[in-house]
């Protein structure tokens, strides 16, 4: 069963903006996920982070995309949003969602989307 589903992505030029966005099932809905945030893969390469936010308002961004794209979150509805900004065509990619957790055995517990693929080029 998916329980992240992410949507937003799609073929944009250089420069240009665009907004994804995940959004949890109705049955992991309640959970207070540690960790929410974006993970991407290029053709060729492995999989990497873009962006995190914990529960407590912790972001971690890579470096090839500071200052550039924004994550938020909204923990109520346990939905978690990039926002992304002047576009290069180094961010083509498939970008996942993720959650994650620590539950009572301390055991980690994750949640991955199925990804949306951003294209970005002339």
């Amino acid at each position: 069963q998916v329980q992240l589903v992410e949507s937003g992505g799609g073929l944009v030029q250089p420069g240009r903006s665009l907004r994804l966005s995940c959004a949890a099932s109705e049955r992991i809905r309640s959970i207070n996920f540690m960790v929410m945030g974006w993970y991407r893969q290029a053709p060729g390469k492995q999989r990497e982070l873009a962006a995190t936010l914990t529960s407590g308002g912790t972001t971690n961004y890579a470096d090839s995309v500071q200052g550039r794209f924004t994550i938020s979150r909204d923990n109520a509805q346990n939905t978690v949003y990039l926002q992304m900004n002047s576009l290069k065509p180094e961010d083509t990619a498939v970008y996942y969602c993720y959650a994650g957790l620590i539950d009572y055995t301390f055991r980690t517990v994750e949640y991955w989307g199925k990804g949306t693929l951003v294209t970005v080029s002339s």
